[in-house]
């Protein structure tokens, strides 16, 4: 039976994966609600502040205290979670989105259970007999000696060589913060799989890192159109300034929408949290 407490926390019950040192937090509400609508744990107009964290035994109400970033890209998140005895820990947010159903954990402990109950002789009987079983059925057809038909050979066509494809130098990305100058190219829909609708991302054209040296020509680049890039009323052509991170990830398609929010070039690089925005 599961102990629904949340006002006591437990902590010899639970373990605890604390953060590996600093973390991302959000910079406000409007940043909150962003990434729970990108983890797909609550809905644009409704940002839950307390979730629930379970196990086999017990359950705990928990909030979100920030997320780090990890992978290639760093396009990857982890979220960090508070109990209420102020113990931190980090899990991922597909995660924490089954542990908001009524019917998590019932499946595994049923299963769990019937392990400890079957005896280990009856399994390896099991397998034994399966192995035995296999055998005879194999040993039961006899051998068929193919017959040989004698073929006129067909004279080998002549291979045209394919056109080799040109991969695009890979770009050696900076991991921090960096000042971008861009234009705005089209505006596009890709399918969230987390709440299963369309977001609104905005595509960008003559994207460049400005670098005290060289300038780094990204090209093609999209981000996420949050409420702070819709207060600028943005419109295709464009000339931004902005400050942001940039990952290798590819902008995907959307679901069943009008062609006029579709990308007919492939798009390899996100631009993550632009921020301190200008406007030409």
């Amino acid at each position: 039976m599961i102990i629904q407490r949340p006002q006591l926390e437990q902590s010899e019950l639970t373990k605890y994966i604390p953060p590996k040192g600093d973390y991302e937090t959000f910079r406000d509400m409007v940043h909150y609600k962003e990434k729970l609508k990108e983890w797909g744990l609550s809905s644009a107009r409704e940002a839950k502040k307390e979730f629930w964290y379970k196990d086999r035994n017990y359950q705990r109400l928990v909030t979100i205290k920030g997320y780090e970033t990890y992978g290639n890209a760093m396009e990857i998140n982890t979220l960090v979670v508070e109990f209420q005895d102020g113990n931190l820990t980090c899990i991922h947010p597909a995660y924490l989105k089954e542990m908001q159903q009524s019917s998590f954990g019932k499946e595994s402990l049923l299963t769990f259970d019937e392990k400890e109950t079957t005896p280990p002789e009856l399994e390896t009987s099991n397998k034994e007999g399966f192995a035995a079983e296999e055998i005879i059925k194999t040993e039961d057809f006899p051998e068929v000696t193919p017959v040989k038909t004698e073929s006129v050979p067909k004279p080998a066509k002549a291979k045209e060589p394919k056109p080799k494809k040109v991969k695009a130098p890979k770009l050696d990305l900076p991991v921090d913060k960096v000042h971008f100058t861009a234009n705005v190219k089209q505006f596009a829909l890709v399918y969230n799989p987390f709440n299963e609708e369309n977001d609104e991302v905005v595509v960008l054209e003559n994207v460049q890192i400005v670098q005290e040296e060289n300038p780094l020509e990204i090209g093609l680049a999209w981000c996420s159109h949050s409420k702070t890039l819709k207060k600028f009323e943005l419109a295709i052509g464009d000339s931004l300034e902005f400050d942001g991170k940039v990952a290798a990830k590819k902008l995907g398609k959307g679901k069943d929408v009008e062609e006029e929010f579709l990308v007919d070039v492939p798009v390899l690089y996100k631009v993550n949290n632009p921020s301190k925005i200008v406007k030409k």
